[in-house]
């Protein structure tokens, strides 16, 4: 079985990481135009850096939870049965790393990785970033920004994912609102392809209804439950007609 799994904040929430589109999320406490664009981080660098560098700290002390752990769990499960766990994250954190999962794509970058505007260097950084700081390759000030997608750029891997995805027999959509595209995309392009779609949430997202399957609750509970299931072979997965 080859399954095919989106995630978002709210698996990361019970890490205590913040999710983003929540009444109480980031985005209604910090403006994303001033902080997650090209043009805020032209006009204003310095609160930019320190918005992120807030958030890299916090991601420091946070702990993978049971349900990254699970996904850890069914990805070696899967791989001793002959099958394939394709696990594609909105998350910039890497609870799902430190959870067991050894192959994620991070679709809107990485938090603990910056990139330099200036020559497009991506490397490993789990400090802070200021305008100050040289590139450790072409050794220029002023271009060094966190490896993340914000508003008004491109994804990453798309080509990737799209490929998995359409010869995945199950999607699987973890803990996301179902609004951000291309992402809030897939389960529409799983559907035409007649594969089977879950959504496990805390609550149903704006896109809950194209669902076969809905299950609502903690996804520390609600995962690793389900992840048993698959594992047992008690859930049997068919492709839906297309």
């Amino acid at each position: 079985m080859n399954i095919f799994i989106l995630t978002g904040a709210g698996i990361s929430a019970e890490s205590g990481l913040g999710t983003f589109r929540d009444k109480d999320g980031a985005w209604a406490k910090f403006d994303p135009m001033k902080l997650a664009t090209p043009q805020g981080f032209r006009r204003a660098p310095d609160d930019v850096h320190h918005f992120y560098n807030m958030r890299r700290r916090d991601l420091k002390t946070a702990q993978p939870n049971a349900a990254h752990c699970a996904l850890g769990r069914l990805e070696a499960g899967l791989a001793a049965r002959g099958g394939e766990l394709f696990l594609c994250t909105q998350n910039i954190d890497d609870l799902h790393e430190r959870g067991g999962v050894r192959r994620v794509i991070h679709m809107h970058g990485e938090l603990l990785k910056a990139r330099c505007n200036h020559c497009g260097l991506a490397t490993e950084w789990h400090d802070d970033l200021s305008v100050d700081l040289p590139c450790p390759d072409c050794r220029r000030a002023g271009g060094m920004r966190p490896h993340v997608v914000w508003f008004e750029e491109m994804p990453m891997y798309m080509d990737e994912i799209f490929d998995a995805l359409v010869v995945s027999d199950l999607f699987v959509s973890i803990g996301t609102s179902g609004a951000v595209y291309p992402a809030a995309g897939f389960v529409q392009t799983a559907r035409s392809a007649g594969i089977r779609t879950c959504e496990i949430n805390l609550d149903p997202s704006e896109n809950a209804q194209v669902f076969d399957e809905r299950r609502y609750g903690p996804a520390t509970e609600l995962v690793p439950t389900w992840v048993d299931e698959i594992l047992s072979g008690e859930m049997r997965v068919t492709r839906r007609r297309a």
